[in-house]
């Protein structure tokens, strides 16, 4: 018999102003993950954290962008299930040499050492989610706007 958990369960806020979620990680955990995707209205939501991945939605304003970014020790996977977003990434951020057009269905592979930058070309919120390997935030993150997420990336 599969179950299926409900999410969003808001926890204490830490120091540096990040909000917790319910992270799901470490135990088995089965989802509608398109559901969730395209239902949440965080920048940034971390569900499910293990000791070798992590799986987190996000959504991104008209006009915004995930920002700039290296993930030194590990890969990434994309997955776009609603929206139009340019994909941009190269070896070094003054040089990017990977420049594509997504939208709905879309996967995106990114390697460790990339930079890289998701931004929405749309008119709609960009709604994806994205597998982390190994985890790259605390166990059940919350990042409300894209101004919380750098704040806590500041600290």
């Amino acid at each position: 018999m599969c179950m299926m958990f409900s999410v969003g369960v808001l926890a204490a806020g830490e120091n540096d102003g990040t909000k917790k979620i319910k992270d799901y990680g470490r135990q088995p955990w089965v989802v509608d993950i398109e559901d969730l995707t395209t239902k949440n209205d965080n920048f940034r939501a971390t569900h499910w954290t293990g000791n070798h991945l992590q799986m987190t939605v996000m959504t991104i304003k008209p006009g915004g962008e995930i920002g700039l970014e290296k993930h030194d020790e590990g890969d990434q996977f994309i997955r776009v299930e609603q929206g139009e977003a340019r994909i941009v990434m190269g070896q070094s951020k003054e040089l990017m040499t990977f420049n594509k057009k997504v939208s709905d269905d879309w996967a995106i592979f990114i390697p460790s050492g990339f930079w890289h930058n998701i931004i929405n070309e749309g008119n709609k919120p960009l709604k994806v989610y994205v597998i982390y390997a190994p985890p790259e935030h605390p166990a059940g993150t919350l990042h409300k706007t894209f101004e919380d997420a750098e704040a806590a990336h500041a600290h």
